[in-house]
């Protein structure tokens, strides 16, 4: 009979790890935070839990420097639990946790880039209008931190599987993954028409996980003339739950499209994205009406 393994089993990084974020409610607490809910009475609307148990689990990730106090008010003294470095390092376990949900739960277990119209996925993603944007950074292609939410009227922020400036850096079986291929069409598309979502009163930003360098020899190459921004660290994927797909060995973003208020208010959502020209045409057509 196997051994089971000891949660205090010093030389068992995967025990270890448990003895910290092993409990359901515990992940739900970092999933809030990397979402921007930081106080411990919206922690508590958002997870359901009792006060006693939420302070026992917001005082273990304290101890285990998972979470950082910092006061927001002085009397009575009340305190935000934020995500130290080593919090947002789990980032990625969240999102793993929620590809594998959605393609083996909620899913047929196939990989895509993705999804269908009436899915439970796309439903989730959807809610996302009228919610707000917390304040996060991304790394721009000249590997600076910036906002991806401009000082404009709008945002739009269209993400996309990965684009390459040669062809053959593409992953392997990339062209047989569903919605993944197109990204160029659609960065260049977005770049055709930048003058019209300009004059609309809109700033264009592109989001994928890949390195700014990258980012940068495609942009260079397509010429695009708006920022590429990099979701390397999966900071903007676990703020707004966004879905993701497995190539490669790393997460990706599915194509979808945000457009964003300068408030940091979700205006419109574009998902899944089937027809690329279209979506940028709705996209654009958004920003137009809102228009004053």
């Amino acid at each position: 009979m196997a051994q089971r393994t000891r949660l205090d089993d010093a030389d068992c990084s995967i025990a270890q790890a448990l003895d910290v974020v092993g409990d359901w409610w515990t992940l739900l607490i970092v999933r809030d935070a990397a979402r921007g809910v930081h106080r411990f009475d919206a922690l508590q609307a958002e997870t359901g839990m009792s006060r006693k148990v939420l302070a026992e689990r917001l005082r273990l990730l304290v101890d285990a420097d998972v979470l950082t106090r910092e006061p927001y008010q002085d009397r009575p003294v009340r305190c935000e639990y934020r995500l130290t470095r080593r919090g947002r390092a789990l980032l990625p376990v969240l999102i793993a946790l929620q590809d594998w949900g959605d393609t083996w739960l909620l899913g047929d277990g196939e990989t895509t880039a993705t999804a269908a119209q009436a899915s439970r996925e796309a439903e989730r993603v959807h809610r996302l209008v009228g919610t707000r944007l917390p304040e996060l950074r991304l790394l721009g292609m000249d590997g600076d931190s910036r906002d991806p939410v401009a000082d404009t009227p709008y945002t739009v922020l269209y993400c996309f599987p990965g684009a390459y400036a040669r062809p053959e850096a593409c992953p392997p079986g990339w062209a047989e993954v569903p919605g993944a291929p197109g990204c160029t069409l659609e960065s260049c598309t977005y770049r055709d028409q930048l003058a019209e979502f300009t004059a609309a009163g809109a700033t264009v930003h592109g989001v994928s996980v890949q390195r700014p360098d990258e980012q940068r020899a495609f942009a260079d190459k397509e010429r695009l003339g708006f920022p590429l921004l990099s979701d390397a660290d999966l900071t903007l994927a676990a703020a707004l739950r966004l879905p993701t797909f497995r190539a490669a060995g790393m997460s990706r973003l599915k194509r979808l499209t945000l457009v964003v208020e300068r408030d940091r208010t979700v205006r419109q959502v574009l998902y899944p994205v089937t027809d690329i020209v279209a979506s940028v045409e709705t996209a654009l057509a958004t920003v137009r009406s809102a228009a004053p």
